[in-house]
């Protein structure tokens, strides 16, 4: 902080003249702002900020930094890392208000959203256009939070990532300038790639309040279908076999026989309790058929059971909202207790070693942890079902999490494939990253000098 720090209260004041009943300091308003979906305590920023424009959430910033407060922003608080806790104190900016959608150019598959519309939100603008934004990560999140955590999810592995998506932004700095980054083209040659910067920052170089968004054609057909296995070890080489095969498939997902009784007692659903996968298919009547086709075959030559076909929208839609719903199932196996969402992800060839020695080390340790990936990519979910306040247990996830995740690095992978770093992962950052963190955090401190952007998050001071 500055050692000009105005006091809190005189900050707060300053911003009331700005915003009137649009600044909240009531307690209930603060915790929310304070906790994302994971089980990281709440930690209540001093004040929330409900700003409606750039210019706003500039006045803001620039009110924050003169004050040497922290500032942290939030679109839907979908965050699985503790990425909106205020661990310090300070101003939440919340973007919810920042809900246009300024321009959608059909004809070059581009828009431009301010950064609190939610992805439904698009989608639904976009239903006459013959166009779709496909980054899915389950929740309705916002896609400025979606740019700043790089989120992916269902979709990616046809569709990419937020990196793939986001074309250019409009960035509010930690000192209140508002920058433009990229453009419409769909190349560029110009300079530092800064939106890729901001592109997973979570919001600690800078306020995201406008993103260009690449688009895509709505498939002329889509076909969904369910295979259980007998075994993990059966549907994990399906996954790998259908993507080295080069078969594009839009989205394959794998639950364990533990989140698929989640999901049946949750979702009302009638699934074969068995490790399964769950396959979208995009393209033409035929491409769809001929794709779905050599699937089935590898899965049956692989101990897939029925290869059943979801074709009416009704039952496809069912059967995805099942699959969103899956954190909510696990944590409904154990009522009162909490949920401890974490990620890694790995080259597709160690994929099925990762996942059945992380199979066993569950069994082995004795914890509730269903299992969902996005495995045509590499990634998948743990979700420890536990009760914070029992330590043993805690420090048993705890344990077997950190084995995970260097088993992943030891694999080639990522302590994260779509969570983020937040204040859950940051020693992971660093045993995966290494020197390169040192240069992550000199850009740091040369855009956030007084480390006022979210501070506490991904990198350390």
């Amino acid at each position: 902080m500055t050692a000009e720090s105005l006091p809190k209260d005189a900050l707060i004041e300053t911003l009331q003249g700005l915003l009137g009943e649009r600044l909240s300091t009531a307690a209930a308003v603060r915790e929310r702002h304070g906790k994302d979906e994971s089980y990281h305590p709440a930690k209540a920023p001093d004040a929330v900020a409900f700003a409606e424009s750039s210019e706003e959430v500039a006045a803001i910033v620039r009110a924050c930094a003169a004050a040497g407060r922290p500032i942290i922003p939030f679109g839907t608080g979908t965050s699985l890392e503790g990425q909106v806790a205020a661990l310090h104190g300070g101003i939440c900016i919340d973007v919810s208000a920042l809900d246009r959608v300024l321009e959608v150019n059909a004809e070059d598959l581009d828009c431009r959203v301010q950064a609190g519309v939610t992805r439904k939100q698009l989608n639904q603008h976009l239903r006459d256009s013959g166009l779709f934004f496909p980054i899915d990560p389950g929740a309705d999140a916002s896609i400025g939070g979606m740019t700043a955590t790089r989120a992916s999810g269902t979709n990616a592995v046809r569709y990419g990532t937020m990196r793939e998506a986001v074309m250019g932004l409009t960035v509010v700095l930690a000192d209140g300038r508002v920058i433009r980054t990229g453009g419409r083209a769909r190349k560029s040659a110009a300079g530092y790639d800064l939106t890729r910067l901001f592109v997973g920052s979570e919001g600690t170089l800078g306020v995201i309040t406008e993103v260009q968004l690449r688009l895509h054609g709505i498939p002329e057909a889509t076909s969904v279908a369910v295979c259980p296995f007998d075994d993990l070890e059966g549907a994990v080489n399906t996954a790998i076999l259908t993507i080295q095969s080069g078969i594009p498939v839009a989205r394959i997902e794998l639950l364990d026989e533990v989140q698929m009784d989640a999901v049946n007692r949750y979702s009302k659903r009638n699934e074969a309790v068995k490790p399964t996968l769950f396959f979208e298919f995009h393209g033409t009547d035929a491409w769809v058929r001929e794709q779905a086709e050599r699937v089935g075959a590898l899965s049956a030559e692989l101990g897939g059971g029925d290869f059943r076909w979801a074709s009416l929208q009704e039952e496809r839609n069912a059967l995805w909202q099942a699959r969103h719903d899956a954190y909510y199932a696990a944590l409904a196996l154990r009522p009162g207790a909490q949920g401890w969402p974490t990620d890694v992800c790995v080259p597709i060839s160690r994929l099925a070693d990762c996942l059945l020695e992380t199979k066993k080390d569950i069994e082995e340790s004795g914890l509730l942890a269903p299992v969902v990936g996005h495995v045509g990519d590499g990634n998948f979910h743990l979700v420890y079902v536990i009760d914070p306040d029992d330590a043993e247990e805690m420090a048993r996830a705890e344990a077997h999490n950190e084995r995970m995740v260097m088993r992943a690095l030891a694999m080639g992978g990522t302590c994260t494939g779509e969570h983020g770093i937040g204040y859950g992962k940051m020693k992971f950052l660093q045993a995966e990253q290494g020197e390169a963190v040192a240069v992550m955090r000199q850009i740091k401190q040369a855009l956030d000098p007084d480390n006022l952007m979210n501070p506490g998050k991904v990198i350390a001071p």
